[in-house]
């Protein structure tokens, strides 16, 4: 199939676009234009360039850190056929509706709120029928604590990363970028994380 580029679009639609729909990822319009179509809907943004070569495992190689067994990867090369998933930004669930509305105690300490984004991306994962496995690129914002001087828990973050990365069950590991920010748009949330997943078609 000559190029054609399919891209999911979370803030909606656009007027006079109107082509298609898509039942289950939310509203979804097509635009046409020559071997190019753009479809616009509330799902993570996706993006899919299809070019009729056949994919295989080989498609993604991870260049482990060197001398390092930390677990993420230093570089992720995805070639050939692929989509590549653009997932929005996650946050962790209120866990304790008794807490006051807001605070760090109604969504957990760090390793609690990474372990719930973590969950909510491996969701919306597999409504595309992925997992946390196909994640190539992950990005990672943290506030400060206020119970650790409003410095960022990184050892929390990682205490509940390496739940789900670099585990026996699951050894692949993604690039990654981790930074400390002023504020997240929910305030009591002590971290974000979006992801890149690629999968083979």
């Amino acid at each position: 199939m000559a190029g054609e580029l399919a891209i999911f679009w979370l803030d909606g639609w656009r007027d006079g676009w109107v082509d298609g729909w898509l039942g289950e990822t939310g509203k979804a319009f097509v635009l046409k234009n020559g071997t190019k179509k753009l479809l616009f809907c509330k799902a993570a943004i996706v993006i899919a360039a299809l070019w009729g070569v056949p994919a295989s495992a080989d498609d993604v190689a991870r260049l482990p850190l060197a001398n390092s067994d930390f677990p993420i990867s230093a570089a992720v090369t995805v070639r050939g056929d692929l989509d590549l998933v653009f997932v929005s930004g996650a946050l962790a669930p209120v866990i304790n509706t008794s807490a006051p509305k807001g605070s760090v105690a109604a969504y957990g300490d760090m390793q609690t709120q990474t372990i719930g984004a973590l969950m909510n991306i491996q969701t919306t994962l597999a409504r595309l029928g992925l997992g946390l496995k196909d994640i190539v690129k992950m990005t990672v914002f943290m506030v400060g604590d206020p119970a650790k001087d409003n410095k960022m828990d990184f050892a929390g973050f990682m205490a509940g990363y390496t739940k789900f990365f670099g585990t026996p069950d699951q050894p692949n590991k993604p690039a990654r970028s981790a930074v400390q920010v002023a504020a997240l748009v929910a305030p009591g949330a002590l971290v974000e994380i979006e992801v890149i997943a690629a999968k083979p078609r």
